[in-house]
């Protein structure tokens, strides 16, 4: 029997937090997107739990906030086990803990409300892309099997959002160098057990994390000094925690009741190119790391909206091919960073006594404020700036940082500029400056907005900036006289040429 096919724009392979993201931002930008997802049911796993103030920034900006009720907030983080203070500028400092179940919920209403189509039970078993170089007619065919068969999928792109273990890229044969991991953490949700809450409490034997939540289940976290990771066929038992958890830390749980079981390792790998032709990757599909402080599902999380925006403006005609290019480039040096600074973090977490000296050279380092601002900025991902290109504004490249404005609409806050997913041109001396009006070939792509700054605010002394629908600075400057020089550069360079 032939195989039904459907036909889209983009097709979106795993619907966890990264694809549901991106299946998001991509209707946001006018796309059909089709989302491929294996699981036939949600899962109540909730492996990731941590949201870092630049995550929480970013669903801000979509106006999605406001689902997640008010999720508990702690300032204090930690790098490699050593407590490490995150706070910095920004309305939502420090990590918020949303299991991830909740964050793949909010997450799929928003992109089923905007219509995107996401197919349940539908495994990815074959891939086609058409020839690179070809001109109009390209195209990415997926081939599943769902419930009725196979399905053949076809788009213009298709993105990788499937996980550390991804098959699109198993199928394409991409290049992922780095290490399989040499040392685990195993993990487990608990019912019915008592043991006192640690913090990356380092035993002589190991280190032992458990935390208990409001519904009276602890996490628990153990791993044994001088084990090495296995490669496992099925997922670890309890018993095997259990047994860990004794030798070091003295304490039973065997007898409560795992409500699930899991464990992860210091693997650290890295895709050598993020875009493939017509097929491109995100999140853990790009790139493995340990989960260490939440990095995981954030890094992917700001893939994901890094790329939508560019995608959807690639297929709709409204910039050229280079555009995507651009994704690989701001995003896979933002990955490579990362994973440089989990890898750092995971010997410190598992080594055993020989990285007791470096740990207590760093937490002393921690102690002055312009280390602890650098790790900080780094873990929550409020310091990453793209290179937006020429000029030497200290805003350029980097997010728009939170502000209230003054409009003729009355009071603004940036983050809700970002809400319709457009750029943004803003005329921050309220009008009198007028920078907008000979730009308004790009009415359609950029909003245009005249609006003053509260007065100390970080956008004071600023008389103009171009947004990216992302939240980052793509041009900043005066905005009178010869202050516009080179905005023309930059609208052509990230929305197209003008109408």
């Amino acid at each position: 029997m032939a195989a039904d096919r459907l036909d889209t724009q983009v097709v979106v392979v795993g619907a966890g937090p990264v694809g549901l993201m991106l299946a998001g931002e991509l209707r946001l930008g006018g796309l059909d997107v089709v989302v491929l997802e294996k699981r036939h049911v949600h899962t109540d796993e909730s492996r990731a739990s941590t949201l870092h103030a630049r995550t929480m920034e970013i669903l801000d900006s979509r106006g999605l906030l406001i689902h997640f009720g008010t999720p508990p907030n702690e300032t204090r983080g930690h790098f490699g086990g050593i407590p490490l203070d995150l706070t910095l500028p920004s309305p939502y400092p420090g990590q918020w803990k949303v299991p991830q179940t909740r964050t793949e919920a909010v997450l799929e209403e928003w992109a089923l409300s905007l219509g995107a189509d996401i197919r349940c039970g539908h495994e990815l078993r074959a891939l086609t892309q058409s020839r690179v170089g070809a001109g109009e007619g390209q195209y990415v065919q997926a081939e599943a099997a769902g419930r009725d068969g196979i399905v053949q999928v076809r788009g213009q792109y298709l993105v990788a959002c499937d996980g550390e273990d991804s098959t699109v890229r198993r199928l394409i044969g991409a290049d992922f160098p780095g290490h399989d991991a040499r040392r685990e953490l195993l993990r487990a949700d608990v019912e019915g057990i008592g043991v006192p809450d640690r913090r990356f409490n380092r035993l002589p034997q190991g280190l032992a994390v458990a935390a208990r939540r409001n519904d009276g289940v602890t996490r628990v976290m153990v791993h044994e000094f001088g084990s090495s990771a296995r490669p496992r066929a099925e997922e670890a038992q309890f018993d095997e925690i259990a047994t860990i958890w004794k030798r070091v830390t003295g304490e039973d749980i065997s007898g409560g009741k795992p409500l699930w079981v899991n464990s992860f390792g210091d693997a650290n790998r890295q895709l050598v190119s993020y875009r493939h032709g017509r097929i491109l990757f995100a999140g853990d599909a790009a790139h493995r790391q340990m989960p260490i402080g939440g990095q995981a599902l954030n890094l992917g999380l700001q893939d994901a909206f890094n790329l939508g925006w560019k995608l959807a403006a690639t297929v709709a005609g409204r910039a050229g091919d280079g555009m995507l290019d651009t994704y690989h480039q701001e995003r896979h040096a933002v990955g490579r960073r990362v994973l440089a600074n989990i890898e750092a973090q995971a010997r410190l977490l598992l080594g055993g006594r020989e990285v007791e000296p470096v740990r207590t050279v760093l937490a002393e380092l921690i102690a002055y404020t312009p280390v602890r601002e650098h790790l900080a900025g780094m873990i929550s991902g409020l310091d990453i700036r793209y290179d937006a290109g020429p000029g030497g504004h200290p805003l350029l490249g980097a997010r728009l940082p939170h502000s209230v404005l003054l409009s003729g609409e009355g009071h603004l806050t940036t983050s809700q500029l970002l809400h319709p997913g457009r750029g943004i041109l803003i005329d921050l001396s309220g009008g009198t400056g007028a920078p907008l009006r000979p730009y308004s070939g790009w009415s359609e792509r950029v909003s245009l907005l005249a609006a003053l700054p509260r007065a100390g605010s970080a956008l004071d002394g600023t008389g103009c900036v171009l947004v990216r629908p992302d939240g980052h600075v793509a041009w900043a400057g005066p905005g009178t006289g010869t202050g516009t020089a080179g905005l023309r550069q930059a609208l052509e360079r990230w929305f197209g040429p003008p109408r």
